[in-house]
């Protein structure tokens, strides 16, 4: 009984510290170049809005992710634009997102 309240209390913990560790935040002293040719395919319905910048924390950098079309979930949701925020840590990417 004492092994297993021993696992189940590393467990705890090791799963705990990962949870922590995702939500590091990732800063760049250069932002990352954006692509030079993004091809606008027609939109799906009228109903899509265009992404245009956007980028992505993988493994510890940025990776561009933009140039999509994305529906509202919701009637009347508006698509607000992500930006690079700058601090003294350096440039750090604020995702955009829906809202109502």
């Amino acid at each position: 009984m004492k092994n297993i309240k021993k696992v189940l209390f590393i467990l705890a913990i090791a799963l705990t510290s990962g949870a922590y560790s995702s939500m590091a935040q990732i800063y760049v002293h250069v932002r990352p170049p954006r692509p030079v040719a993004v091809v606008r395919i027609a939109a799906p319905s009228p109903r899509h809005v265009w992404i245009d910048e956007d980028w992505q924390e993988r493994n510890g950098r940025y990776e561009w992710n933009g140039g999509r079309w994305e529906e509202p979930q919701h009637p009347g949701d508006r698509y607000h634009a992500g930006h690079w925020n700058h601090n003294g840590h350096g440039h750090q990417w604020k995702a955009g997102g829906w809202h109502h």
